[in-house]
């Protein structure tokens, strides 16, 4: 098996389980706890597992602690207290959807607000950048299909939002929650990877041009 915590495998000896079980009164249902130690970090692992009489086979078991952390890589040019933001909303998603869509949506807020829609209310932040006239600012159709569909979520319109209840629990439900995740990989692939995948790509144009005696290419 993984071990959750350091991310190693290791080999699952049932016998280096301790285990403890319960039979539920009135109930063909037997809980189970368990805990082992990982050879590799010496972390301990946890499980739960439901154990049904009736069929003599388990109906659910699971590694309650610690709970695994999702390897997330942010590309380098996302400003990094968004990353960080980012990769904390991935982790809590399987432990609490409500938390992921909140810390999801207090990025969304720092996205819009660094790119100069200052409105308080992060609702009204989507309506700007969805009113966008300028073209050179106005968000791709895939973009803006996934920002705009926030407005279903929970009780997003009926809870404004805004800079000073920033991380305000909505009710969302967990394809919700990883949806807000997406939205914000969307804004971090057009407001900054992208951008900066193009300068790149320029500096390298203009440097082989300036090699052949070339003008610089038109930004």
């Amino acid at each position: 098996m993984q071990c959750p915590a350091c991310q190693l495998e290791f080999h699952n000896r049932l016998s280096e389980w301790k285990e403890a079980a319960i039979s539920i009164p009135d109930s063909p249902l037997t809980e189970i706890a368990s805990i082992t130690l990982c050879p590799k970090c010496h972390r301990g692992i946890v499980g739960h597992a439901v154990y049904l009489d009736d069929i003599h086979d388990f109906i659910d078991r699971e590694i309650v602690y610690p709970v695994a952390s999702r390897q997330i890589e942010v590309d380098l040019a996302v400003p990094e207290h968004l990353a960080a933001e980012f990769v904390e909303a991935s982790n809590v998603l399987p432990i609490s959807p409500k938390a992921s869509a909140a810390l999801s949506l207090r990025i969304l807020q720092a996205i819009l607000k660094e790119q100069g829609y200052t409105n308080r209310d992060l609702a009204k932040q989507v309506d700007a950048v969805l009113g966008e006239t300028d073209a050179h600012r106005v968000l791709p159709f895939y973009v803006r299909d996934k920002i705009d569909a926030i407005r279903n979520f929970g009780n997003f319109s009926a809870h404004p939002i805004t800079d000073l209840t920033t991380l305000q629990i909505i009710d969302v439900e967990p394809e919700e929650a990883e949806w807000c995740l997406d939205i914000v990989s969307a804004l971090f692939e057009h407001y900054y990877i992208r951008p900066a995948d193009d300068k790149r790509k320029l500096n390298e144009l203009n440097q082989k041009l300036a090699s052949a005696g070339k003008p610089p290419a038109k930004q």
